[in-house]
């Protein structure tokens, strides 16, 4: 059954509200993986192992923003041609894309499993922890290829306007990800190896259904011909939203490597309750962002249609869903941190317990302010101003970084969580400041 959809025609309101949930769901199963990960570590393994997936996860990020920023380039890309019905090109695209991927990944594997012990050293890692960081670094690496290809097929499903099919194939690998973990890890004794091949199997299958779907999907789409595998152009216009995306995501990911390093001189026990506040953090930032992703969709649908006037009333209708979504989510990492954050510890685990609880309770209500950057990042990276949505985010993690090393020095742990909130403020500021640039040039309001 074939669920594209023409995000170009009815009321924005509806029209987001129809095509994110479904996004958001993806995102949350999405997200399970990792959190299942440090679920399991933290429960049927111990603190020790909590920290060292916790530590190894901030290496990850580095690939995912490439995983992340070919998704993007690729999503931009392709909702502009679908937009336009150019389904040739479209075609096209896709497997620019694909082929581009491959060399990607090929090139990261390399580098990954010829320096994961050394950039676990820079981050300061505890030797207690260093075994399982990188047994579980290693196992990740593997898994590359997966997380690449289902990345970009899922971009382009939500390029197409299908938000759904990457949603059921999730829901059904990330559920099967949580009991294998379990499985692995107290059935056959695997410990953190066991959490890593859990996660390296099921989004394994997830990827392939991905791919195997969407090639499905692009043999329906009526075109004149068959379309050339690669196109030199094609692929100028995917890098060019490609790599600010990727950079933009990396620097993230080497600031928060920054972070973690100056967390890791507190001990395991801080780790391993930042280790799971700030899974409870990225589930919020993740999600949010995807929902940004999907307003980058919209914004580059309607701008192929040559549907301008449909951008600012698309954004506020997203900051309405945002709002709407994030309420409850504010309330309880605000009034009730201790339960979700307890979901990770052991009743021993008080010291990682109080640490996380902390960090929730001074980040969580600016939720409110983060959620307005991420839409209006969406609405900047549909409409291809890529130097504009780099100024704003590397502003906020620029700040953040300094003020981590800076304030930690002065209040300890307490004024690392404070980097959060002020980056976040200014960060917003200027990404508005862009977005009313760019509506003001457009003639709207």
């Amino acid at each position: 059954m074939i669920m594209n959809k023409d995000l170009t025609v009815g009321k924005p309101q509806t029209v987001l509200w129809q095509f994110s949930l479904p996004l958001l769901g993806s995102i949350l199963f999405q997200q399970l993986y990792n959190i299942a990960d440090s679920l399991v570590a933290g429960k049927f393994v111990g603190e020790n192992a909590l920290a060292a997936v916790g530590n190894a996860y901030e290496i990850t990020l580095i690939f995912i923003a490439f995983a992340f920023g070919s998704n993007i380039g690729c999503s931009v890309v392709v909702s502009r041609l679908f937009g336009a019905k150019k389904f040739c090109e479209l075609r096209t695209a896709v497997t620019t894309t694909f082929l581009s991927v491959g060399v990607l990944c090929a090139a990261l594997m390399a580098l990954g499993i010829c320096f994961c012990r050394q950039m676990l050293g820079l981050i300061n890692t505890p030797a207690e922890v260093m075994a399982d960081s990188q047994l579980y670094l290693d196992i990740y690496i593997l898994g590359l290829p997966f997380l690449f290809y289902y990345n970009v097929s899922t971009g382009v499903f939500s390029a197409m306007g299908d938000s759904r099919t990457p949603f059921i194939f999730l829901a059904l690998s990330s559920t099967s990800n949580i009991l294998v973990d379990i499985l692995f890890v107290t059935a056959f004794n695997m410990g953190v190896a066991g959490v890593a091949w859990a996660t390296f199997l099921c989004q394994g299958v997830s990827c392939v259904l991905a791919v195997l779907a969407l090639l499905r999907r692009l043999r329906a789409l009526p075109a004149s011909g068959k379309p050339p595998l690669f196109s030199w152009p094609l692929l100028k216009n995917i890098v060019v939203i490609a790599v600010p995306s990727t950079l933009q995501q990396s620097f993230v990911s080497v600031g928060n490597i920054i972070i973690q390093a100056v967390i890791n001189s507190y001990g395991p026990s801080v780790m391993a309750g930042y280790s799971a506040a700030i899974k409870l953090n990225n589930l919020v930032i993740t999600c949010f962002t995807q929902l940004g992703n999907g307003m980058s969709n919209y914004i580059s649908q309607n701008i192929g249609a040559g549907k301008e006037e449909r951008l600012a009333p698309g954004f506020t209708a997203g900051l309405r869903m945002s709002y709407v979504v994030l309420a409850p989510i504010v309330l309880l990492y605000f009034l009730f941190p201790r339960a979700p954050i307890s979901v990770f510890m052991n009743e021993g685990s008080q010291a990682a317990l109080t640490t996380g609880v902390q960090f929730l309770r001074i980040v969580s209500p600016f939720y409110l302010v983060i959620v307005v950057k991420l839409i209006a990042d969406g609405v900047l990276r549909g409409a291809g101003l890529m130097s504009q949505f780099m100024i704003s985010t590397f502003t906020d993690l620029l700040l953040r970084v300094v003020l981590c090393i800076g304030l930690s020095s002065a209040f300890g742990v307490v004024g690392i969580w404070c980097s959060w909130p002020i980056g976040w403020i200014i960060g917003t500021g200027l990404s508005l400041w862009f977005y009313r640039g760019f509506t003001r040039r457009l003639g709207r309001p």
